[in-house]
């Protein structure tokens, strides 16, 4: 956490910055443990005082404000991390905070209720804040990272992952193969195509491939509008510091010993892949073939 469908939730939720110009990039005062910041800060606020906010994008799980010379604050939230126009959850994590003029004295019309700051908050501090020009960013993100998995096609997922040796389950969470997809979402897209996630990838047949590729997107889509995934200990808030509704959606994760909700028979199963847990129906989900509840 946060994975795509809540990243995709901040991005939209900061987009009212837009056309902001800032003003100030500040180091709010924090005791806990320091989160990575590059270059300091003193020298992203020479750089980035007096630029325009052209864009908001995604890449994957990351957050990134377009300026107006093409270059990018590349911000990863990975396990704790917020983005916020709001109050943060409490003021001791605060990590960022990005001040902008104030709409009257900006060149383009603005509304005069545009948010003044944007704040960056991260509990455990383990998510990063990079600025980068347009030749690092190429060449130290985008690079490195798969097609986006809201629209990589089946012929990529394919050609990325269908001679690893690796688990289904453990494979979709490689970043490079196919980015944005975590361990919460990984489980619910397996459950939604009906395949075991402890199937090796070069095992999976075409019609499994051809379940597994659409599920992506829908479960990633709907929980891009239930605005993500709230977990028990209530790190993950939106950009207004509002919980998200998907974890009401889960229909395996975090559901050990709980009734399936698609077979009769079914119980959900908790087992460890690669350290993470992994959730599943052993009942419906198969290494081969289709369950007949299993939508093909």
């Amino acid at each position: 956490m946060p994975e795509l469908p809540e990243v995709e939730t901040m991005c939209r939720g900061i987009s009212s910055i837009i056309g902001r110009e800032i003003e100030r990039v500040e180091l709010p005062p924090c005791h806990c443990r320091p989160m990575t910041i590059e270059p300091s800060v003193s020298i992203i606020n020479r750089r980035l005082r007096g630029r325009l906010i052209v864009a908001i994008q995604r890449r994957g799980k990351r957050v990134m404000l377009c300026l107006d010379d093409q270059s990018r604050l590349v911000i990863e939230p990975r396990m704790t991390g917020l983005v916020l126009l709001a109050d943060p959850p409490d003021p001791d994590h605060l990590r960022l905070r990005i001040q902008f003029r104030p709409p009257s004295e900006s060149p383009v019309n603005l509304p005069t209720e545009s948010p003044t700051e944007l704040l960056v908050w991260d509990r455990r501090g383990l998510g990063t804040i990079r600025w980068m020009d347009d030749s690092d960013y190429r060449e130290k993100v985008d690079s490195r990272l798969g097609p986006d998995a809201m629209c990589v096609t089946i012929a990529e997922l394919r050609q990325n992952l269908a001679t690893s040796k690796r688990p289904i389950k453990v494979a979709l969470l490689d970043q490079s193969a196919v980015a944005g997809i975590g361990n919460l979402y990984a489980a619910e897209i397996l459950f939604l195509a009906g395949v075991d996630p402890r199937t090796r990838c070069d095992r999976l047949t075409k019609p499994q491939w051809e379940r597994i590729h659409p599920a992506i997107t829908l479960v990633l889509q709907d929980a891009i509008n239930h605005e993500g995934s709230t977990l028990s200990d209530g790190t993950y808030r939106n950009a207004l510091n509002d919980p998200g509704n998907y974890q009401n959606m889960h229909r395996v994760y975090d559901r050990e010993h709980l009734a399936c909700p698609r077979c009769e028979n079914g119980v959900i199963r908790r087992i460890v892949q690669a350290q993470r847990a992994t959730f599943f129906c052993p009942g419906c989900q198969r290494k081969s073939g289709r369950h007949p509840s299993v939508c093909s």
